[in-house]
């Protein structure tokens, strides 16, 4: 699962995390949430020093609007992955993602899961990111690794 496109560093990480072994993404990316997340995400940023990107936070896209640009992100990340050598699938992230990422854990019979994202320390604080959420849902091992900033 992932939020952002994957930078080059991201695509080398993940297709390296289990040495030399052949490897195939199910890639979910989830889009940017509505305005409720705003607030939180502006927090991260000033958590992590970016009082630029805090201060923008309104201006990029939100629920719906940030469809379109979640799916192009999704296919420039497909590629490059396939550009690695990898096997790579993947959607956009409509409604429900822990429901989603549950049914393709399934259908995929996938061995792990990684959510690939930037930090989120309010979320990760109590325990309400991605990741932690998704442990307690998909039944396979959820590795969490935070993604690299352009």
């Amino acid at each position: 699962m992932i939020e952002k496109p994957l930078t080059p560093e991201d695509v080398d990480f993940v297709t390296t995390l289990h040495g030399e072994e052949q490897i195939s993404f199910v890639v979910l990316m989830q889009p940017r949430g509505d305005q409720a997340d705003v607030l939180l995400r502006a927090i991260d940023d000033v958590a992590l020093g970016e009082l630029r990107e805090a201060v923008r936070e309104g201006e990029e896209p939100e629920g719906r609007a940030a469809q379109e640009p979640a799916a192009v992100a999704l296919e420039y990340s497909l590629q490059e992955l396939r550009k690695a050598g990898s096997e790579a699938v993947g959607q956009v992230v409509e409604d429900h993602p822990l429901d989603k990422l549950k049914s393709v854990v399934e259908d995929s019979g996938a061995d792990e899961v990684i959510v690939l994202t930037a930090p989120h320390y309010v979320e990760e604080f109590f325990h309400r990111d991605w990741a932690s959420r998704a442990r307690h849902k998909v039944g396979v091992p959820v590795l969490k690794l935070f993604a690299h900033s352009e």
